[in-house]
């Protein structure tokens, strides 16, 4: 856990190391992470929003020869891609993957709770604002999938999503990655946009815990 705290925080560092080891394998790998963050509901703690930032702005630089459209593509792939097997998973097996006594260890039970909670509040709405909160949106997919949600419906969001989500953080990451103070203050970047994209989680989480508003993963009755 430390060492992916620090891989985070110092990702810029972390992509230069990976740049320069595996040279145009680079792609496949950021590919395979941003797709398993969202594919694999295990694992909704690697990095999506700072790395898609940080490659952006290797990208921009010529030094290290990396084609930014190259990275949009992939971005796109791998997120429309995780989200779609996520969405399989809790349509085919979710509750059985849920309930399994070693599989469902794995899944934190509270972060799909708020999840469900979420997608009950804002129905397909929340395909779309999902993608951009850390966490919840590894939940998502997998909570629509086993609310019976038709697949069709749920592509046209998670599309729409994902085009958002990578146009926002490569353009951030190319244009403004490079200038000199960002460069110097990577880590805090890196921090603060983590952070501001957990706001809406944490606000939905506290107005979730009051006693006015159902609790997490109810379904609110009808009249």
């Amino acid at each position: 856990m430390a060492y992916l705290i620090d891989f985070v925080l110092h990702i810029d560092d972390h992509l230069v190391n990976i740049v320069n080891t595996f040279g145009g394998s680079t792609y496949l790998i950021l590919f395979a992470i941003i797709f398993v963050e969202t594919g694999a509901v295990i694992l909704p703690f690697l990095p999506g929003d700072s790395l898609l930032f940080a490659a952006a702005a290797l990208a921009a630089n010529p030094a290290y020869g990396l084609n930014i459209w190259l990275f949009v593509a992939i971005f796109l792939v791998a997120a429309i891609g995780g989200d779609s097997l996520n969405f399989y998973l809790g349509g085919r097996v979710g509750a059985a993957l849920s309930n399994h006594s070693w599989f469902g260890k794995l899944i934190n039970k509270d972060k799909l709770a708020q999840s469900e909670y979420f997608f009950q509040k804002h129905g397909p709405l929340a395909i779309f604002l999902g993608r951009f909160m850390p966490i919840i949106r590894t939940f998502v997919p997998f909570t629509a999938a086993g609310s019976q949600f038709p697949y069709r419906r749920f592509l046209k969001y998670n599309v729409s999503a994902a085009l958002t989500w990578v146009f926002i953080c490569c353009g951030g990451g190319y244009f403004f990655g490079n200038i000199p103070f960002v460069k110097e203050h990577f880590s805090a970047v890196v921090l603060g946009i983590i952070v501001i994209s957990l706001i809406p989680a944490i606000v939905g989480w506290l107005r979730g815990r009051r006693p006015s508003h159902p609790a997490p993963g109810r379904i609110p009755e009808d009249n």
